[in-house]
């Protein structure tokens, strides 16, 4: 039997492990926030980056890339690499996954995705909402062993757009980093 991961952040540009298939769609009832602290990847302990996580929102969906594992070797290998890279994340769901936004029947049932929960308890890096100019300011700033921050919220905007993907909380972060550093900003703030 096959497993099937969603990626809705940097899964969609950058999976890190054999597949047989990739399909582009959505999950229904949750949306893309930059809610999660990364002190991995895009920042330190120090000075956190910030990553996306999902949180629900019903009514809502969040594009993304579906990833199809089929050989019993690559499902292992994949898992043992997701558990570090989204080590971050405390919470695995299985959801329904859609590819036509008119269909009321999932193209797949049960997709593996990770979720940074906002409890605090069981996930030390969720840094919650904050206004934009707040966010934008914090991934100008942060950088760590992946590289910068920025570099993750403007992967993720290309990604999206190349899916067909207009993601306002994406699209007006990356304006607002984009205007912060034209305008100088990143040694004045």
């Amino acid at each position: 039997m096959a497993m099937w991961v969603f990626g809705y952040g940097s899964l969609i540009w950058k999976a890190g492990f054999n597949y047989d298939d990739r399909l582009v769609g959505f999950i229904k009832d949750y949306r893309r926030v930059f809610y999660q602290g990364s002190t991995d990847h895009r920042g330190t302990p120090e000075y956190p980056g910030r990553t996306v996580t999902l949180e629900p929102a019903p009514g809502e969906v969040c594009w993304g890339a579906a990833y199809k594992i089929s050989n019993e070797e690559d499902k292992g290998t994949a898992i043992t690499y997701l558990e570090v890279r989204e080590k971050q994340y405390d919470k695995k769901a299985y959801l329904d996954f859609f590819t036509d936004p008119a269909a009321t029947t999932p193209a797949i049932s049960g997709v593996m995705v990770y979720i940074a929960s906002p409890d605090k308890k069981l996930n030390k890096n969720y840094l919650g909402p904050a206004s934009v100019e707040e966010i934008a300011k914090q991934i100008v700033h942060a950088e760590g062993p992946s590289g910068p921050n920025r570099d993750y919220l403007f992967q993720l905007e290309k990604a999206l757009i190349q899916i067909g993907c207009k993601d306002e909380h994406v699209m007006d972060l990356a304006d607002k980093v984009r205007r912060i550093l034209s305008k100088g900003e990143l040694n004045a703030s």
